[in-house]
């Protein structure tokens, strides 16, 4: 399961870059970063690459099935992520592209889970479960019509989202290939070479065994242990 760590890492970066942006305090210790405003934008590369931050209170990608699904889609990424951590333990002695797909998966679908669970209550401004995911990243691929509406831009995002879309890139490209060529290689059960290799060795040893007993040009024995050449017939 050292591959759960896949998970923890993408978590700690996706919500380390999410306070960066929105801002933290910790009163305790006299610590209060302001981080962005809401809407703020900063240019990274030009128009094409830019920070910008934003809250969206439905799924990845900025999408917003409204506030009366919200508990729902939170509800549903708790489970889906209890789902795949379970799963994840059960393919333990799996190939390595199948476990690291999941847990690309599992550590954003966590990461933004964090975000609708806690930063409600966090930052004081929903109860449990009815936080908003940050996004930031904002970037200037293509211009494209969608039943009506014109995107000028890539939906805004965040490392979560990246994460889940890597995984699923990952089982698209790699998972299958390597799994056509498991399926056409024969499977040996553990411990079964050894026993073949055990059986044959039994079997040659008993053969050279009989063998070896066996002279080369045999003769039959009387019970004083001289040889029988047969009796002469009287004339």
């Amino acid at each position: 399961m050292r591959i759960i760590f896949v998970s923890v890492i993408i978590v700690i970066i996706d919500q380390v870059s999410k306070f960066l942006v929105k801002g933290f305090s910790i009163p305790f210790l006299k610590i209060n970063y302001e981080g962005m405003y809401h809407g703020q934008r900063i240019p990274i590369i030009g128009d094409f690459f830019r920070l910008t931050f934003i809250e969206n209170p439905g799924m990845a990608f900025g999408f917003d099935p409204g506030i009366n699904l919200k508990l729902w889609i939170s509800l549903f990424s708790l489970f889906a992520s209890i789902g795949l951590l379970i799963y994840l333990y059960f393919i333990k002695d799996h190939n390595f592209t199948l476990r690291l797909a999941i847990a690309f998966i599992l550590g954003g679908a966590v990461g933004n889970l964090i975000d609708r669970m806690f930063y409600g209550i966090l930052y004081g401004y929903a109860p449990l479960f009815y936080g908003k995911v940050v996004d930031f990243f904002d970037f200037d691929f293509f211009n494209v019509s969608v039943l009506g509406r014109y995107y000028d831009r890539w939906p805004i995002f965040n490392f979560a989202d990246a994460a889940v879309s890597m995984g699923v890139i990952i089982l698209i490209f790699f998972y299958k290939k390597h799994q056509k060529g498991t399926e056409e290689t024969p499977v040996t059960e553990p411990g079964m070479e050894v026993q073949n290799s055990s059986e044959e060795a039994v079997s040659n040893n008993i053969s050279e065994n009989i063998e070896s007993n066996i002279p080369e040009n045999p003769v039959k024995e009387n019970f004083n242990g001289k040889t029988d050449k047969g009796k002469e017939l009287p004339d």
